[in-house]
């Protein structure tokens, strides 16, 4: 199977984004994690087998880490 590639865009509780963003690091799967200024908090990169593998690391992953309010995730069609 080809290996895809998402980006996921994450509101964090206020005051949480820091801690977001290590725990972040540590979730297999998961690139990269980076603080970022704007509408987002942290912009995470994800890599997986598949859309279905990406898609589980976002639920069972990332957002059920403490401090993620809200999450939008791009996964990408061209590489």
């Amino acid at each position: 199977m080809s290996n895809r590639k998402a980006y996921v865009l994450i509101q964090a509780e206020i005051g949480q984004a820091e801690s977001v963003v290590q725990a972040l690091r540590n979730i297999p799967g998961v690139d990269s994690a980076d603080l970022v200024v704007g509408p987002h908090d942290v912009i995470a990169v994800l890599q997986g087998t598949d859309a279905d593998a990406i898609a589980k690391m976002v639920v069972t992953g990332i957002q059920a880490v403490k401090g993620v309010h809200r999450t939008i995730t791009y996964m990408v069609i061209v590489q």
